[in-house]
C-alpha cells in the first residue's frame, strides 16, 4: 500500500511522518503523475483558496475529483475538508466539491482561536484534537455521516471513501485517526 499526501501547501509533511510511523510508504503529490501508484490520497491542513488554486493550476482538481468519485479513499484535514465539501458557507467557491457536507470557514476564529481538546471519534475515545483556524461542518447531507462533534458542532465525518476532520490529527503523536483511514483504504482493497 502507499498512501499519497498532497503537498503543494500546508501541513504535508506531518501526515506524511504518522504514515511513515505506521510503517505505510507515502508519497508527496505534486503533479498529476506524482498520482500513479498511489492507493489513497491525504489533503493536509493550510489555506485552502490557495491549495485548490494550485490544484487548478496544477491541473488536478477535475482529475481528483474523478478519482475521489471512481472509489480512491481520501482524508482531508482542515483545509482538506474544506477543498471536499460540496458547499462552503457564505462563498462562492468550490474546490472538489465530492463530500456531501456544508462548511464554515475559520469557524473557531483566527490563529489566537487556536484550541486542543480531547474528544471521541466514534469508536476512537479520548483522542487529542488540534485545531487551527479551523473550519466546522455545519451539516452533513446525504450518505455522510457525523463522527465527532465538539461543542455540539460536527469536527469529523465520513461519506463512502471519504474522511473529514476539522482537527489536525497528523499534529497529535496519536496515530489512531490515520490508523483508522488506512483501514478504510485497506478496506477498498
Amino acid at each position: 500500500m502507499k498512501i499519497g499526501v498532497l503537498a503543494l501547501q500546508g501541513a504535508f509533511i506531518e501526515h506524511q511522518r504518522a504514515v511513515e510511523r505506521l510503517g505505510i510508504a507515502c508519497k508527496q503529490v505534486r503533479v498529476r503523475s506524482d498520482l500513479c501508484g498511489i492507493d489513497a490520497l491525504i489533503l493536509p491542513g493550510g489555506e485552502s483558496t490557495v491549495q485548490g488554486r494550485l490544484l487548478a493550476e496544477q491541473s488536478l482538481t477535475q482529475h481528483l475529483r474523478g478519482e475521489i468519485e471512481g472509489g480512491m479513499p481520501v482524508f482531508g484535514t482542515c483545509a482538506g475538508l474544506i477543498l471536499l465539501a460540496k458547499r462552503i458557507l457564505n462563498e462562492e467557491s468550490v474546490y472538489l466539491g465530492t463530500m456531501s457536507a456544508i462548511v464554515r470557514r475559520n469557524a473557531y476564529g483566527r490563529q489566537l482561536g487556536s484550541f486542543c481538546v480531547t474528544s471521541d471519534m466514534g469508536a476512537i475515545k479520548d483522542f487529542p484534537m488540534v485545531f487551527i483556524r479551523a473550519p466546522y461542518i455545519e451539516r452533513v447531507e446525504g450518505e455522510a455521516v457525523a463522527l465527532a462533534t465538539v461543542d455540539g458542532h460536527i469536527v469529523a465525518a465520513r461519506e463512502k471513501n471519504m474522511l473529514a476532520t476539522s482537527f489536525h490529527p497528523e499534529l497529535s503523536s496519536d496515530l489512531r485517526v490515520h490508523e483508522y483511514f488506512l483501514d478504510m483504504v485497506r478496506g477498498r482493497k
